[in-house]
């Protein structure tokens, strides 16, 4: 949970090309734990990061903004990875929890705007979640590929399997 709160805090000082779109490195560490750890271990290592990310280096809307993304793309990866692990790679698990990260934050932004014409910029959001996605979905599948060499990780892993 540190490595993804760590993670998350310095890629908020990191400056943003279009509002609302970042890498989400931390979201590695979570997409990480819910393949090694299991479910309930990636729901709560991202409660954790956001709240204390909030807390640390962000607002209240930043708290909010985050957490609605969050809890959204958690729920749809833990879904897809569950139910399709053998039959679906980790970057399109990775691709629709970023493109519903997105869309949690669309829902939080035109509640707070009060004005349903901030979906305009839903189009280039799933551009950036594609590719975001995607990047972070192979870092992840190259993370657990070595985590899961480390001897006294596979005690862990193999507890959660």
């Amino acid at each position: 949970m540190s490595i993804a709160l760590v993670i998350y805090i310095v890629e908020s000082q990191i400056p943003v090309l279009f509002p609302g779109i970042k890498l989400g490195l931390a979201n590695i560490i979570s997409l990480a734990a819910l393949i090694l750890l299991g479910w309930k271990d990636a729901l709560l290592i991202m409660l954790l990061r956001t709240l204390l990310g909030s807390i640390f280096g962000g607002s209240m809307s930043a708290f909010m903004f985050s957490i609605a993304g969050g809890l959204l793309s958690n729920i749809v990866m833990i879904i897809l990875y569950k139910n399709f692990k053998n039959s679906m790679s980790l970057w399109t698990v990775s691709i629709c929890g970023a493109i519903f990260h997105n869309i949690g934050q669309l829902l939080v932004a035109s509640f707070v705007v009060q004005d349903l014409r901030i979906y305009i910029y839903l189009p280039i959001l799933l551009i950036s979640a594609v590719l975001t996605g995607y990047f972070i979905g192979l870092c992840t599948k190259f993370l657990t590929t070595h985590l899961d060499k480390v001897p006294i990780l596979k005690e862990v892993t193999s507890k959660h399997s």
